[in-house]
Order: structure tokens, then C-alpha cells, then sequence
């Protein structure tokens, strides 16, 4: 079963924390047997830290919510999960950009899922941060 945007969109709409909402994360594309997701972090002066790059808080969230959305797109919908290991390298800085969050599963297993996600300043290639996380899936 293909996830769907508009239920890509839901779900990142009904399982997470008004903060993470107010990043205004949308969903750009989503995969299927691990293909991963792509999510937009729109750029805000709201989540700049001082010097005007976006902040590495912000960026964390913002692959932690890919992968979430990843592991949705390769279960076919929303299953219980929750993160176990976040990693993350800042390489380069984003001002003035929005960021697009590629999130890719490396391996999915019954119980656990493993990601790699690389960020990109919207019009580049070039990666403004790289992250891996690992999941527990729960349900």
C-alpha cells in the first residue's frame, strides 16, 4: 500500500507536538519500500539563531520528523515508533533558504528502523547537514 501525500500530510498533522508543528513542515514527496520521504522546512527568521543561519535545533526536529514519515511510507501508514539514536553533522550553514529534508531508510526491519537523512538548501545540492537515526517500532 502507497502512502499517499494527503496522508502523509495527516499524519504529520495528528502525531506531533504543536512546537514541531510551528516549524511548518510539509510534505513533498513520500516512497514506498524504503524510498524514504521528502519533507520542506520552509525558511523562517523565527528559527534563525544569531548570525542568521538556521538553527541546528530546528534541523533536528525537522529529520527526526522525516524519518517518522519515512518509516510511514514504508509500513503503508502510521505505526507506533519512537527514536533511539539521533545523529546529526552540520556542514554548512542555510540563510534565506528553505530546507529540504531527504529521509531514506537504510533498513527496516519488524522492529526496528534505520535512516539516513541528508538536508540541502532549497536551489543546491550541496548538503547543509547530514543526520542517521534509528527507531524502535513499537506496534
Amino acid at each position: 500500500m502507497t502512502l499517499t501525500l494527503a496522508a502523509a500530510e495527516k499524519i504529520l498533522a495528528d502525531n506531533f507536538a504543536p512546537w514541531v508543528l510551528d516549524l511548518g513542515l510539509t510534505v513533498e514527496s513520500v516512497g514506498a519500500d524504503g524510498e524514504g520521504a521528502v519533507l520542506r522546512l520552509p525558511w523562517s527568521d523565527r528559527l534563525a539563531r544569531e548570525g542568521g543561519g538556521l538553527s541546528g535545533q530546528a534541523l533536528m526536529a525537522a529529520a527526526d520528523t522525516a524519518t517518522v514519515i519515512a518509516v510511514a511510507a514504508a509500513r503503508g501508514g502510521f505505526v507506533p515508533m519512537t527514536t533511539v539514536q539521533q545523529s546529526i553533522s552540520f556542514q554548512r550553514a542555510v540563510a534565506g533558504a528553505d530546507v529540504l529534508v531527504h529521509a531514506r531508510l537504510t533498513k527496516a526491519g519488524k522492529r526496528m528502523a534505520f535512516a539516513d537523512i541528508a538536508m540541502t538548501a532549497e536551489g543546491t545540492e550541496d548538503t547543509a547537514a547530514h543526520a542517521t537515526a534509528v527507531y524502535a517500532l513499537l506496534g
